[in-house]
């Protein structure tokens, strides 16, 4: 009978949906924004440390760069065959996924038209069977190859994209880390390519997918039963509505919740850091109330939103089980009337829902692609950046050596009328018209308060900055006219106070300025440096590890470390940047007796405070308030 028919038929299909029907139940809210998450960003008033500002910086940055899809076309070009077969494979699956509800209607009507268990009748149903089983392995094959793919391309963009911004930031000149804090370029080289190849995978996969799935079936739906499909797109705009407000409604409210929680947290962490303090008073009691008080208020926010979601998540139950039951009911009605077999109202119900589940599905790819896409341009500002001071090794014009030679008690560098403001302070002068020489062979001091202008010297003749105004010379011509790199790498050795070692091992460290050194010619820089001796007496010697930024070695030993990683260049200027002036008086005595035997034959600029670093100084200049203000006798710096 037809009853009958339609019992069995509906019986089937909810057997076979119902497993995604509970699992779908926000699908249809979810389409209209109605997707709650938390919010987790701390408060200003909880940027009390470098790493929460750095968070909040980052929150706030509105500088964002434009998305360059030139750019992100040369990133792919390499893997480009391998996108278009996870494009084509993702779209076949999409549309292998429409035709299974095709496959369940043939099964279904075969079996509800077996009279018995014989042979022959259950024939009539392998054949659907078997066809819908091979659909079934198809789609399984194409969805693993559009994800292996997929993987595969999204893994390779991420480590060029990773290679080629590192190798941009390397070449950045030191005003640019000025501006940009070093947690903000950590941020851009891991997070920041993370969520853009996080979108760029999900744009691809799922959203050709859903958006060819959603297509598909409904023009699957419409075509097996216009009247039954009418209903269901009228059906579909009001529900959204109602979610779009009430998911409004509680993305707010989880907002409030969020920055409550945030508040409460403040008060611990203030309390907790000024421990000393609270217990000095005897606030405990009332820091306990202010707690507890912030608390509560975020418990009430907190049960508020539980209730919202709770109403969200029933209202989804009931707009999808009323979708159900539509069918269910109207189907039936197309069945009495011969319109549908109990197969193709199996295979509807399951269309309605493969449409809303593909459709849910791209609504939150759409903040997922903002997110990529502003991620994204974050990273191609940073790529699109060009240093003021470029090193281009080999560029012709540049010079790679002396102009001309320079004998000692020769003019080597010269500085003529010399003014500098940094990049980020440009309306703070620090060096104002100084002109000053530097004589071949010769150790010159440089004294004054803080804030002289004296390590900013050094700056420019590392060539970290250039002048604002004036110039540098080096053996009579521009220092501008000079390969940068060979400025650094052969005619500068720079010891500053707080010298940085890496994590590697003590030969690794004075090798660094100078890879191809030998070990021979890395003990002989040690020697030099006084710091073979105590190198030595480590149990794995020049193989020993100095840890996170030298912390397994004392100051004194690191400091003479980074003299015989100087000396190893074998620089024509030695620059001394207030180099003992953190270490104790033992450690400055054997760090100054190092200094002493580096300084031998060479060109030094000694910056420093204390009589005892300035003693052996062929020359001393006093500078204050960015201008020289006193040269030796001999006015070798003429003024």
């Amino acid at each position: 009978s037809a009853a009958a028919v339609v019992g069995g038929g509906v019986g089937l299909g909810c057997y076979v949906a119902s497993s995604d029907w509970l699992s779908a139940s926000a699908s249809l809210f979810s389409l209209g924004g109605g997707v709650v998450r938390a919010e987790t960003a701390p408060p200003a008033e909880l940027a009390r440390t470098d790493e929460d500002a750095s968070a909040v910086s980052r929150s706030v940055d509105d500088d964002v760069g434009k998305f360059s899809w030139r750019l992100l076309g040369s990133l792919l070009l390499p893997d480009l065959h391998l996108l278009l077969a996870a494009v084509v494979a993702s779209v076949a699956a999409a549309l292998l996924n429409v035709q299974i509800p095709v496959g369940i209607s043939q099964v279904v009507d075969s079996v509800m038209r077996l009279q018995g268990a014989d042979w022959d009748q259950l024939k009539t149903v392998m054949g659907p069977a078997l066809r819908l089983l091979g659909v079934y392995a198809a789609q399984s094959g194409v969805t693993f190859a559009y994800i292996s793919l997929l993987g595969c391309v999204g893994e390779n963009l991420a480590a060029r994209l990773r290679r080629r911004l590192m190798a941009t930031l390397l070449t950045q000149d030191v005003a640019f880390f000025d501006r940009h804090r070093s947690a903000e370029l950590l941020s851009r080289l891991s997070g920041d390519v993370q969520d853009f190849k996080s979108a760029f995978k999900s744009a691809v996969s799922q959203g050709l997918r859903n958006a060819t799935q959603t297509v598909g079936s409904l023009g699957y739906l419409v075509a097996m039963s216009p009247r039954l499909s009418a209903f269901f797109l009228l059906y579909i705009p009001l529900v959204v509505a109602v979610g779009l407000g009430l998911g409004s409604m509680l993305r707010a409210l989880s907002k409030r919740a969020a920055a409550q929680q945030a508040a409460a947290n403040a008060v611990a962490h203030e309390a907790l850091t000024q421990m000393r303090s609270v217990k000095a008073f005897g606030m405990e009691a009332e820091e306990l109330r202010l707690y507890e008080g912030q608390v509560e208020e975020a418990a009430a926010l907190a049960r508020r939103l539980a209730l919202g979601i709770g109403l969200f998540q029933a209202l989804s139950n009931l707009a999808v089980n009323g979708v159900v039951l539509t069918v269910l009911c109207g189907g039936g009605v197309c069945i009495g009337r011969g319109e549908l077999t109990a197969g193709e109202l199996t295979a509807y119900l399951v269309g309605v829902q493969t449409a809303m589940r593909s459709a849910a599905n791209l609504s939150p790819l759409f903040g997922h692609a903002i997110k990529g896409a502003t991620a994204g341009g974050r990273v191609f500002r940073l790529l699109d950046s060009r240093p003021c001071i470029e090193i281009d090794r080999g560029r012709p014009g540049l010079l790679t050596e002396l102009a001309a030679p320079v004998s000692a008690g020769q003019d080597l560098v010269r500085l003529e009328n010399v003014r500098f403001a940094y990049p980020g302070r440009p309306d703070a002068v620090v060096l104002d018209g100084v002109s000053l020489t530097v004589p071949s062979g010769c150790v010159v001091a440089v004294c004054g308060r803080s804030g002289a202008g004296k390590s900013t010297v050094t700056q420019l003749l590392t060539r970290f900055y250039d002048p604002t105004d004036g110039r540098v010379l080096l053996a009579g011509r521009d220092l501008r006219s000079y390969d940068p790199g060979w400025v650094r790498d052969r005619l500068v050795g720079l010891i500053p106070q707080e010298p940085a070692l890496f994590c590697a091992t003590i030969r690794e460290n004075i090798r660094y300025g100078r890879p191809e050194a030998t070990d021979a010619e890395v003990e002989a820089a040690a020697r030099l440096a006084q710091a073979h001796k105590f190198i030595k007496a480590f149990p794995r010697g020049y193989d020993t590890h100095v840890g996170e930024r030298g912390l397994a070695v004392s100051g004194g030993q690191k400091q003479r470390i980074a003299i015989a990683r100087a000396l190893l260049k074998d620089p024509k200027l030695l620059i001394l940047d207030e180099a003992t002036s953190a270490l104790d008086s033992e450690s400055e005595r054997l760090v100054q007796a190092a200094l002493q035997q580096a300084m031998q034959g060479r060109t030094v600029i000694v910056i420093a405070h204390r009589l005892s670093t300035i003693e052996s100084a062929d020359y001393v200049v006093v500078m204050g308030n960015g201008r020289v203000l006193e040269a030796s006798a001999l006015a070798i710096f003429r003024v």
